[in-house]
């Protein structure tokens, strides 16, 4: 499948799961309250496919596959039968009704603790954070060396490059010394601090990351996974042997050691692999072979792989880990939506449905794992948006109903009707920002 329709394909599994179960979320929570749900629809437009239930309820997939929405008996849109008062939306109390809006972002934030808790007890692939500096960059002149690996970011230990970058990325939107300890070569630990202060406002955080340079290591040549009854196992080659040369060529790094395999193995299969363990150098024998592991295309390998660092937990601890970062993931988005609105981080870090389409893809690629942190965080981003008091979103409604709770009268229509010209000028505006951003970094890739 090509990058096109790759990201195509994943961004509409992507919007079909989370948007159906936001819709959900309000069409559970309404028949709970007593209302009568009219059109369950995924998608906007002309309908796809289209199912009337026993309940009366008309499902239906349609075309455009931005949104989805829950239409209910709603006396604000027409003549309700009398018999039908009871099961009316306006009908029912301002708390029933803050119920049922509130109940798709909040469906929102159930899955995305769900896919976290379910991504940590598979087992999240990562990186060890282990980083170099560019030459002459904001990390270089700070300090930072080749093969450092971070302990702690702003006070709090990372353990997988992901989480060390997460806290890099908030901090550089915040644009304020930032405080590492890092583990030289050496051994020896170090307190690194990174002068964000000195970054220009109004910048994206492509564009911060460039200038500070900080950057992924080249892996170690170190066996960090052993692939069991593969070459290198048969040959006796153990995890964390340091692998030293592959037929007499030395090896600086993980990707010296693969390239050399794929080089060598055409010519002969027999491969001499040498691996210092315990202070001693040793050869291995090891026949290479020609084929493909976990769903990959075949090539040569040996069965052996780089040092990761993964995050697996049990079904207790996993729960724990994944509340813990959505709570993380909220603080850092309302940030990101703070400083946006104060002028302190740019707008240009806005990404629409051309940039979620190509993470999708790309997450995708790396993994069930990866894919389920994505859904995670977009349908956490979808909840946050949401639940902004802008009109035509729940957070509108929200507004309106803590209004009504306050003056014990319901918002007049025409204030409504007036919000709602304001909230899609404002929503139009939001999309076209981020359409634009989405094309010009694809222009500039």
């Amino acid at each position: 499948m090509n990058l096109f329709f790759g990201s195509v394909f994943w961004l509409l599994v992507t919007l079909g799961v989370l948007v159906t179960f936001h819709e959900f979320g309000h069409y559970w929570v309404a028949r709970r309250c007593g209302v009568k749900v009219l059109r369950f629809s995924v998608g906007f437009g002309r309908a796809l496919w289209r199912r009337i239930g026993r309940d009366g309820t008309e499902y239906q997939v349609a075309m455009i596959p931005l949104g989805g929405y829950v239409k209910m008996l709603d006396a604000r849109e027409g003549e309700v039968d009398p018999a039908l008062r009871e099961v009316e939306f306006t009908s029912k109390s301002v708390w029933k009704r803050i119920a049922i809006v509130a109940a798709g972002p909040g469906f929102n934030l159930v899955f995305a603790v769900a896919a976290l808790w379910l991504m940590f007890m598979l087992g999240r692939p990562d990186a060890a954070p282990v980083v170099t500096a560019a030459p002459g960059s904001m990390a270089a002149k700070a300090g930072i060396q080749a093969g450092d690996r971070l302990l702690r970011v702003d006070g709090e230990p990372v353990t997988t490059m992901s989480d060390a970058m997460d806290d890099v990325a908030t901090a550089l939107l915040g644009r304020e010394p930032l405080p590492l300890v890092v583990r030289g070569r050496d051994g020896r630990q170090r307190d690194v601090v990174l002068p964000l202060q000195e970054l220009p406002a109004g910048r994206s955080i492509d564009q911060y990351f460039d200038t500070l340079g900080l950057k992924l290591a080249p892996l170690p040549a170190i066996a960090g996974q052993v692939m069991p009854d593969q070459p290198a196992a048969r040959a006796g080659m153990r995890v964390g042997d340091v692998l030293v040369a592959v037929n007499g060529t030395p090896l600086a790094d993980f990707e010296a050691f693969a390239k050399a395999v794929k080089e060598a193995a055409p010519k002969s299969p027999q491969l001499d692999i040498t691996v210092q363990r315990n202070g001693q150098l040793l050869h291995l024998p090891v026949l290479a072979r020609w084929e493909s592991l976990e769903g990959s295309p075949k090539q040569w390998s040996v069965g052996v792989g780089a040092e990761r660092a993964v995050r697996r937990y049990g079904p207790a601890r996993a729960l724990r880990a994944a509340l813990q970062a959505t709570w993380d993931s909220t603080r850092q988005t309302f940030t990101m939506i703070g400083k946006m609105v104060s002028g302190q981080a740019s707008t240009r870090n806005l990404s629409g449905v051309i940039g979620i389409a190509q993470v999708a893809n790309q997450s995708a690629q790396m993994g069930l794992p990866w894919f389920l942190n994505f859904l995670a965080l977009v349908s956490l981003s979808l909840a946050i948006l949401n639940l902004l008091p802008i009109p035509v979103l729940d957070g509108g409604h929200l507004l309106y109903y803590l209004i009504e709770l306050v003056k014990g009268s319901p918002v007049s229509e025409r204030t409504q009707m007036i919000g709602q010209y304001i909230g899609l000028v404002l929503l139009f505006t939001l999309m076209g920002l981020a359409f634009y951003n989405d094309i010009h970094r694809t222009l500039l890739s």
